[in-house]
């Protein structure tokens, strides 16, 4: 008896039709074309990884550790998915003795994450990245967020990036007198202070052993924008806090020089969750959707401590959140009711005709198919217009000993004749309406 299995997907794991799959083709075509004009070189890095790889750079409590899919080979080796795809670009830098630096590469692949399912957070999902190896600074920073900008401009999205140093975080928090055990848990807690309310902030803290003294301190000073910040701590001795000023006002001198500083904003309490970043991070956001739609940072040591040679090898990235894109541009009317099919050619009796003459077409650079199963010519037209296919050749006996076939607009119901032997004709009709 064979075993009943019930269809379905995994929660947070969709299958994507062809509708919904143009629409993401198109979100990586226009994407990639942005990072090669910038410079950045395709990259692919291995989905199946060492768990000790995807955990190194964290500590137990870490909510990341929570959320990596983990599973054992046939040699019992410890392994697990990759939640992202910093860590094993790394990896490869690491690895790769020949590489010349720097290096600037593009990756969109699969990660997986095992937490919880909402709009533009799934469990198995396309990440794509941009990553830059062997430069320091904040010129490529800023780079980096012109790219990103460059990239959500040509695909219609209004974007505003936050920024904020990981550096001044950690000086700001170690004027408080915090323990160096609590800096990460107090990072985490003043991340969500734009999501959460005070009280519970407070509350959080409390939690944690931050007295409500010091937790009231804390929500005071990461109040304070930039120029606050820069007048009271103009003259400290705190190195961190010297430090991540200078790189934030760099990175805004930047900013406004590339006349992009209504798209861009400094938030104090801006963190991003992962442990690794070293100094400036960033987090981007869509006017039409609540949710970020990417994100990033400088994470200098991870690569150099990979490496462990004596050298240094600074980093930084940004990610696309390519989900989230795609539910804001699931809804736009230039991907309601579009065809993937330029042509649809009906052969009546001529399947070698039809075939050649769909070929033909095919080298001008149009999308074509062919009806290949004797349907009649009613059903065929159903099926056209059904696909919103802009245009159809009924092809028969008598075109083909005439040398010559009608192309019908199925908008307009115009029929044009043309000539087999000058097909290329064709384009003076249809290129100004596809």
């Amino acid at each position: 008896m064979k075993r009943k299995i019930e269809l379905k997907n995994v929660k947070g794991t969709y299958d994507y039709l062809p509708e919904q799959q143009k629409i993401r083709n198109y979100i990586n075509d226009t994407l990639k074309e942005v990072f090669e004009k910038y410079g950045y070189q395709p990259l692919e890095t291995p989905i199946l990884c060492y768990y000790d790889l995807l955990a190194g750079k964290y500590d137990e409590t870490n909510d990341i550790l929570n959320e990596i899919y983990k599973l054992t080979d046939q040699g019992n080796r410890s392994l697990g998915l990759r939640y992202d795809l910093t860590v094993p670009f790394a990896k490869c830098i690491a690895i790769t003795k020949d590489l010349k630096i720097p290096f600037k590469r593009y990756e969109i692949g699969r990660v997986y994450r095992d937490g919880p399912v909402k709009t533009g957070r799934d469990r198995e999902f396309i990440q794509c990245d941009v990553d830059v190896v062997g430069i320091s600074g904040q010129l490529i920073e800023a780079e980096i967020i012109s790219l990103f900008i460059d990239g959500c401009d040509k695909l219609g999205i209004d974007v505003l990036i936050k920024y904020n140093s990981r550096n001044l975080m950690k000086g700001l928090i170690l004027e408080q007198n915090i323990a160096d055990d609590l800096i990460a848990n107090v990072i985490t807690i003043i991340d969500k202070l734009e999501k959460i309310s005070e009280v519970e902030i407070i509350e959080e803290f409390n939690k944690i052993g931050v007295s409500q003294e010091v937790a009231c301190n804390l929500l005071n000073i990461f109040k304070l924008d930039l120029n606050d910040l820069d007048k009271l701590y103009q003259n400290t001795n705190n190195e961190l806090i010297k430090k991540g000023l200078e790189e934030i006002k760099e990175l805004q001198d930047y900013i406004v020089e590339l006349d992009i500083k209504d798209k861009t904003k400094f938030v104090a309490t801006l963190a991003r969750g992962q442990d690794y970043y070293t100094g400036n991070v960033f987090e981007a956001y869509s006017k039409e959707l609540t949710c970020s739609i990417g994100g990033g940072g400088r994470y200098d040591d991870m690569i150099t401590d990979f490496i462990n040679d004596g050298n240094e090898y600074p980093a930084v990235g940004i990610s696309f959140g390519l989900s989230a894109i795609y539910e804001i541009l699931k809804k736009r009317e230039q991907f309601q009711n579009k065809s993937l099919i330029d042509i649809y050619v009906i052969p009546m009796n001529t399947p070698k005709e039809s075939l050649i003459l769909a070929n033909n077409l095919r080298k001008l650079n149009y999308k074509v198919d062919i009806e290949m199963n004797n349907k009649k010519l009613k059903k065929s037209f159903e099926f056209a217009n059904r696909e919103n296919i802009p245009y159809v050749i009924v092809l028969g006996e008598d075109e083909v000993n005439n040398n010559y076939f009608n192309l019908k607009n199925m908008i307009t119901g115009e029929q044009i004749k043309i000539n087999l032997n000058k097909i290329e004709e064709i384009k003076k009709i249809i290129d100004k309406n596809l």
